[in-house]
């Protein structure tokens, strides 16, 4: 914990860290894996078996779904234990977000109710309100949504259209407004409502039972995929809300809403690796039973290919996850310490690591679109058949890069708050940026002779932080307060920061299963870093010149054309190798085994 005292959000790109500083899922406790097996039971048992009825929306089956969920404990996982809820940990509900995620549609509702539908009454609502609220969400009586997205206003969320205007007895707000796309709506019992009071210019947040007049639901949206999820708009007609059901202060409600946002995206993050883990299974084990030219798939080296990535991308979002997850907790746990009230002390935690919350989204749900998009390719013909599950997997994945801010927002969000602290001071961005153009002088080529496995991989690492400090600082000189609109060079350096979160988490996560286990145990882990950081060098190098090229730095364009060169450059490595080294073992295992 002291070293982690230190630790502010955004600050992996300006610092080293070392293995005590992570946490890695190995390290999950036996309550910890006892809830996994909990949460995987009942996916067997409740929600796989009647994914067809899932989907088909079948009257009543998703809110009894739930309700069992409720039963087990598993809708109170967050909720704390004097309102009838688990009061676990940040780090375990990532656990329960990660097996249910496995779950098609029912992992769309099972979030939606205990994260988003949630948490704002248990992260910002006074006493009385979680009396009344908490236990019947904790145990699946009442199910909950979140109401923020309306018409004419998607990621520009403030710019909403609700309004809530004081009753002349002063007992009611009386709601008028539409809100789409809302998950849980068909069945929630309870809203969280975002909409301004009079004139105020920011949101607020509002309590509002489904039961109340004026409420008024459209049929169920036709959707992509997420078939079996409740997606429909409400309107609210003068609905009149106590009060007292304002939760959080009057103009909260858009620092309620990016906060819980930040949870939700770091949440998805979870989400998608237990979806991306059940697609590599049916991926290996379709091509270990299906047999072309009179052998199995899984002996031929493209499928192989493809079953390698799928594992790599998998492991290294998880290793991304898990590291995050801690840094919140630990984050939430010192401001609790501090005398920070229970709700605030959290939401400040998952603000404080923001980026690295943004970054997992895009990362997270891009690397599942990847992984269900290969295992419809594995499946052949028989992938494109409704009658497969990689189907629904394919169709359903596609919602995670626009849940939770499209990850465009996201990118550019990442890009923007590194800038912003650095420039309060609460990271030295400019100072290691600075160190970091120094280099330019007289940057020469060096080797790693000399350096043991984990030194030289780090120098990747390392390198790739370099780079991303050097084009911030050359993009923040060139384009000063309009860098804002120059969305395509943010995207661009926003990729290659992800690149470094993701590669230093992985190759932190590796060197610490090498001091657990011994460095002779680990070397198919070895083979998945080795895959990722040569790969991500080649991505790298072309981000890095697009970013370069935008940016037109006439004064150092050779110097800086030289850096990338240089610090994208790996030892070579036969990647083949490595990939057919995962692959054959995934094969024997049959199922995802890291």
């Amino acid at each position: 914990m002291e070293n982690a005292k230190v630790l502010k959000g955004g600050e992996f790109l300006v610092r080293d860290f070392d293995t005590n500083e992570i946490f890695i899922p190995e390290e999950l406790n036996e309550e910890q894996q006892m809830i996994a097996q909990t949460c995987q039971d009942f996916l067997e048992t409740e929600v796989l078996p009647h994914l067809d009825a899932i989907d088909a929306q079948q009257e009543g089956l998703m809110p009894s779904i739930l309700e069992k969920a409720g039963e087990l404990g598993l809708l109170g996982i967050s909720i704390p234990e004097e309102y009838d809820g688990f009061g676990q940990d940040i780090v375990t509900g990532m656990v329960a977000a990660e097996k249910l995620g496995a779950g098609y549609s029912f992992s769309v509702a099972y979030s939606c109710d205990t994260g988003i539908g949630t948490l704002p009454i248990v992260y910002y609502g006074n006493e009385e309100q979680k009396q009344k609220y908490l236990p019947k969400l904790a145990s699946g009586e009442w199910k909950g949504s979140y109401c923020l997205t309306e018409p004419g206003a998607g990621s520009d969320a403030n710019s909403g259209k609700t309004k809530a205007v004081l009753s002349e007895d002063g007992k009611h707000y009386i709601l008028n407004g539409a809100k789409m796309w809302i998950t849980n709506a068909g069945f929630a019992d309870v809203h969280t409502v975002f909409a301004k009071i009079d004139n105020d210019r920011v949101l607020s947040a509002f309590i509002v039972e489904a039961s109340s007049e004026g409420i008024v639901l459209n049929p169920e949206e036709k959707k992509m995929g997420i078939k079996g999820s409740s997606t429909r708009q409400i309107f609210y007609n003068d609905v009149k809300v106590p009060v007292e059901n304002l939760l959080g202060k009057r103009g909260e409600g858009f620092r309620i809403a990016l906060n819980i946002l930040h949870m939700g995206r770091l949440k998805l993050g979870g989400n998608v690796i237990g979806a991306a883990k059940m697609a590599i299974n049916q991926s290996v084990q379709y091509s270990n039973e299906r047999k072309q030219f009179g052998m199995h798939l899984s002996s031929f080296g493209s499928i192989k290919h493809k079953l390698a990535e799928q594992m790599i991308r998998t492991f290294t979002t998880e290793s991304a996850v898990y590291r995050a997850s801690k840094y919140v907790q630990d984050e939430a746990a010192r401001n609790h310490a501090n005398g920070v009230a229970y709700g605030l002390g959290i939401m400040e935690a998952y603000n404080q690591f923001a980026i690295e919350a943004a970054l997992l989204k895009v990362y997270g749900s891009e690397s599942l679109d990847f992984i269900a998009d290969e295992a419809v390719q594995i499946h052949g013909g028989m992938g494109f058949s409704a009658e497969m599950m990689v189907d629904r997997g394919y169709r359903d994945s596609r919602i995670n890069r626009i849940f939770e801010g499209t990850n465009e927002i996201n990118k550019i969000l990442t890009i923007d708050t590194i800038i912003k602290r650095g420039s309060k001071k609460e990271i030295p961005l400019w100072d290691r940026a600075c160190d970091a153009y120094a280099l330019l002088q007289n940057l020469e080529e060096t080797g790693v002779n000399g350096m043991d496995y984990f030194e030289e991989k780090y120098k990747y690492v390392n390198n790739i932080k370099s780079l991303a400090l050097i084009l911030i600082k050359s993009a923040s000189d060139k384009f000063q307060k309009t860098l804002v609109h120059e969305q395509e060079v943010l995207n661009h350096i926003s990729d290659i920061v992800m690149q470094a979160y993701v590669g230093e988490s992985t190759y932190l996560r590796v060197k610490k299963l090498a001091e657990m286990k011994g460095e002779n145990a680990i070397d198919l882990y070895k083979d998945i870093l080795d895959v990722f950081l040569h790969d991500s060098a080649t991505k790298v190098y072309k981000l890095a010149i697009d970013a370069l090229n935008s940016i037109e730095d006439k004064d150092n364009y050779d110097k800086i054309m030289n850096a990338i060169r240089i610090f994208t450059k790996v030892a070579p490595l036969n990647i083949k190798e490595s990939r057919r080294r995962l692959a054959d073992k995934l094969i024997a295992e049959n199922k995802y085994f890291m």
